[in-house]
């Protein structure tokens, strides 16, 4: 029967799809881990009491990249290079969703909507985040390779996302909330799209690695079809909806380094 959790099952099973899997998660976690470095080094005077959470979340992000990393070691395994269309957070930027990184790459404080823009971003793609990794803990937290890293990163996951919901609604509270749900939605619509394309661009590459029968990859393919026809219907709403989180002052401390989840 093919199901989430088959599906996961038959990618880690195998060396191949697990090194491709772990290397793509690797490279976005990463990659986030530097956006929010500059964007914690250039935040406007009147938002500075952000900056600690912003280096928070971009240790958190590097943590991540290197726990993904770590498991490929433990196999023996080196990662391999991110093909183009499976990197998540580079086709968000060029499809115009964030802060784009010749931005971040110069020296000029960012402004007060710059911040609403980077936390709106972070808020829709936490949420992304957030039920990925709930559902592999649903799945793998008592796998003895990889058990204890998806609950440590789901756990993270879920602070980031209590604090971007936090933060939005103390902006929206001095009165941006007009721009802050125009522009979620806008993340939130340009999102799904990316992240259908970049489902079926690593389902693709996974067929091959894994030698699919046509069947089954139609199957799959259509399954993530459907599900961005519920997502641009009605299930982008979850993604833009702000409500005080139960995790308050989630990133408030310091990260918790991965060698204690080793």
């Amino acid at each position: 029967m093919l199901s989430a959790k088959s599906l996961f099952q038959e990618i880690l099973d195998d060396d191949e799809s697990f090194r491709l899997f772990c290397s793509i998660a690797a490279s976005g976690e990463s990659q986030g881990g530097w956006e929010n470095g500059r964007i914690a080094a250039l935040v406007p005077a009147s938002q500075r009491e952000l900056a600690p959470r912003i280096v928070r979340h971009g240790a958190d992000e590097d943590k991540h990249g290197r726990i993904f990393n770590a498991l490929l070691k433990k196999r023996g395994l080196r990662p391999v290079e991110v093909p183009g269309e499976t990197d998540y957070t580079m086709l968000l930027e060029r499809n115009g969703i964030g802060l784009a990184h010749g931005r971040l790459k110069r020296e000029e404080p960012l402004s007060e909507r710059d911040i609403i823009t980077y936390l709106a971003h972070s808020r829709v793609t936490e949420q992304r985040a957030s039920e990925q990794m709930r559902l592999l803990c649903r799945y793998f937290a008592d796998d003895p390779d990889i058990g204890r890293a998806v609950k440590m990163i789901s756990n993270d996951e879920d602070n980031h996302l209590a604090y971007c919901h936090e933060e939005l609604l103390r902006l929206a509270r001095a009165g941006h909330g007009r721009t802050i749900q125009r522009t979620l939605r806008e993340c939130a619509l340009s999102e799904i799209r990316v992240y259908r394309d970049v489902s079926l661009a690593v389902m693709a590459h996974m067929g091959r690695v894994l030698r699919w029968p046509r069947a089954k990859a139609a199957v799959l393919a259509a399954g993530i079809h459907a599900m961005y026809a519920y997502e641009r219907l009605v299930g982008w709403r979850r993604m833009v909806s702000l409500t005080p989180p139960e995790r308050r002052d989630a990133l408030g401390g310091p990260a918790v380094a991965e060698a204690e989840y080793a």
